[in-house]
């Protein structure tokens, strides 16, 4: 009988002890803005379990452009997620109520890739660059390689809405655009597509500071659920550390979320990443600045400033408290 009661006792606390675990893990719904490795600290973060360790049950939700990530931000769809500096500077001028909580990413990591037959920078005035939607990565890359040129974005180079990266090789296939601004290994996958780079970010004498690949929210989910917000950054800095670390489990990576094995892609792309992600995600400043000053050109009257879009507290705090050397110990 007392053995009975035993195991009876035994299951009961094996089962709250279930129920306890299992109701620690936060639902949550998160976002990606692209396959392309600058955005592998999000799906590696998932593939690896890294949401999980930190307790949340988090679904990844691929959201192809910055712009429909902000939106989905806005609404509340998504409550924390993948998002540029540009977009978000857009959207807050406009009106929205987000900020950067961290940003993994600090630059523009692109190249403009043009048919072969651009040989020089005249040849390129005229010419159609595709990119993937207006206010997104890929617009302001496109933008930033056609000023170093000395071109004027839209008088002298007109740019096309297209869509993702595989629309955006269609496209130069079929011919509907000359060039586009391509992530790091890209270009390996144009096999029969005669190209060429003209301008690559990495030719810059300078960084192109830009908070590319940085978590996104509203201030109002920020106040009343920063713990989760904290969460969410744990994991991806011990993402970050993982990518940098962990070559080959990485590639693999990248390959699953691309459905790419080509191994020229696969190693440029990881190669020219990890080296660009940040240790301690702060966003940048200078970075910010520049987009705020183009967002404010697009709405004569508005005021917006650096703090108004940014709040990288919780990541101050982690470094303070020891959490990332841990991490990278």
């Amino acid at each position: 009988m007392m053995v009975r009661m035993t195991i009876r006792i035994m299951l009961l606390l094996g089962w709250f002890g279930f129920q306890t675990e299992a109701g620690a893990q936060e639902k949550i719904k998160l976002d990606y803005s692209s396959v392309d490795a600058s955005n592998a600290v999000w799906y590696t973060a998932q593939e690896v379990g890294l949401f999980k360790k930190h307790g949340l049950d988090s679904e990844l939700i691929y959201i192809p452009s910055t712009t429909t990530a902000v939106s989905a931000i806005i609404a509340g769809e998504i409550p924390l997620g993948n998002a540029s500096g540009g977009g978000v500077a857009s959207a807050v001028v406009g009106g929205a109520n987000l900020v950067m909580v961290a940003c993994m990413l600090n630059t523009l990591p692109y190249e403009l890739v043009v048919h072969e037959s651009i040989k020089t920078v005249e040849d390129l005035r005229g010419k159609n660059i595709g990119i993937s939607r207006i206010g997104s990565a890929s617009d302001v890359a496109a933008r930033v390689l056609v000023k170093a040129l000395g071109l004027e974005p839209v008088k002298d180079v007109p740019i096309l809405q297209v869509g993702g990266a595989p629309e955006r090789a269609g496209a130069f296939r079929s011919g509907r655009i000359a060039g586009f601004p391509s992530p790091p290994g890209i270009i390996k996958l144009a096999e029969g597509m005669p190209h060429r780079v003209l301008i690559s970010t990495a030719d810059f004498q300078k960084r192109f500071d830009f908070p590319f690949i940085c978590a996104t929210t509203t201030k109002s989910f920020l106040s009343s659920r920063r713990e989760t917000a904290k969460r969410v950054l744990m994991a991806l800095i011990e993402s970050t550390h993982f990518f940098k670390t962990r070559k080959e489990e990485s590639k693999k990576i990248i390959a699953k979320y691309n459905r790419q094995n080509n191994p020229a892609y696969l190693e440029e792309a990881y190669t020219a990443v990890a080296k660009l992600y940040d240790r301690v995600p702060l966003v940048t400043r200078e970075g910010t600045e520049v987009q705020i000053k183009d967002a404010l050109a697009r709405k004569p009257g508005a005021t917006l400033r650096v703090e108004d879009i940014v709040d990288d507290s919780i990541v101050r705090d982690l470094d303070k408290s020891g959490f990332i050397d841990k991490v990278y110990r």
